[in-house]
């Protein structure tokens, strides 16, 4: 009994069969929602989140297309301005709307410069799926198959990254909080005062004052006087 590949005519259908059982792209992921329109030309696919809150969009496509990135990262850049808003408007689902989302292309095949294009974008995670639809018999089913994912030495140096940052910021928040150290006043220089005159007295001589000798000199008796009779 051989297997037939067969192929799928429209978007609505392989999303179906994908929203049906997210297990087969990523063990834990959740469906959140699906086709929501960005703007004119983009609609996200698949929303849904890692067993950790991350967001994660998956973008579709039933043919090999370059402007499936295009459209997978305008979307990706809608639901991180958003993430805090859905992370409040779906609060059943466990979100961590501190966690850049990250995005999966599942296409059938994918074109050498799309696949070069992934590899130069750095900072945010892109995995590429590669689907088939096979018929065994009587039975039908979906088969994905990694062919691109985000290489183990660019997690590890962003992890490295991340740890590094926060072990500057509290450094960097103690160097904030201490005051500048104030400048040294100048000394001042002040003119010395005039000096007042003081006059050099002679110093007192140590022999003590004699005391000046007086001398008696006795008094005169004066004769006595002699009184007048009048008659």
């Amino acid at each position: 009994m051989s297997i037939e590949k067969l192929k799928l005519e429209s978007n609505q259908e392989l999303q179906q069969m994908i929203t049906d059982n997210m297990s087969m792209v990523e063990k834990d992921l959740t469906l959140i929602c699906n086709n929501v329109p960005i703007n004119d030309r983009t609609t996200l696919d698949v929303l849904c989140h890692d067993g950790n809150g991350q967001l994660v969009i998956a973008q579709l496509s039933v043919n090999e297309d370059d402007l499936m990135l295009l459209y997978g990262i305008q979307s990706l850049d809608y639901v991180n301005k958003f993430k805090s808003f859905l992370k409040a408007t779906y609060n059943k689902h466990k979100i961590d709307d501190k966690e850049n989302p990250r995005l999966i292309l599942i296409a059938p095949s994918f074109s050498d410069a799309l696949r070069l294009a992934v590899e130069s974008i750095k900072g945010i995670r892109i995995d590429l799926y590669e689907w088939e639809y096979l018929k065994l018999g009587d039975h039908k089913g979906l088969r994905l198959q990694p062919i691109f994912g985000w290489k183990q030495s660019e997690k590890l140096q962003m992890y490295e990254e991340k740890q590094a940052e926060k072990k500057r910021e509290p450094k960097q928040k103690k160097k904030e909080q201490e005051p500048e150290p104030m400048p040294e006043p100048e000394p001042l220089t002040t003119e010395p005062e005039p000096q007042e005159e003081v006059l050099a007295f002679p110093p007192p001589s140590s022999e003590e004052p004699k005391e000046e000798e007086k001398t008696y000199t006795p008094k005169k008796e004066e004769p006595p006087k002699r009184k007048l009779k009048l008659f």
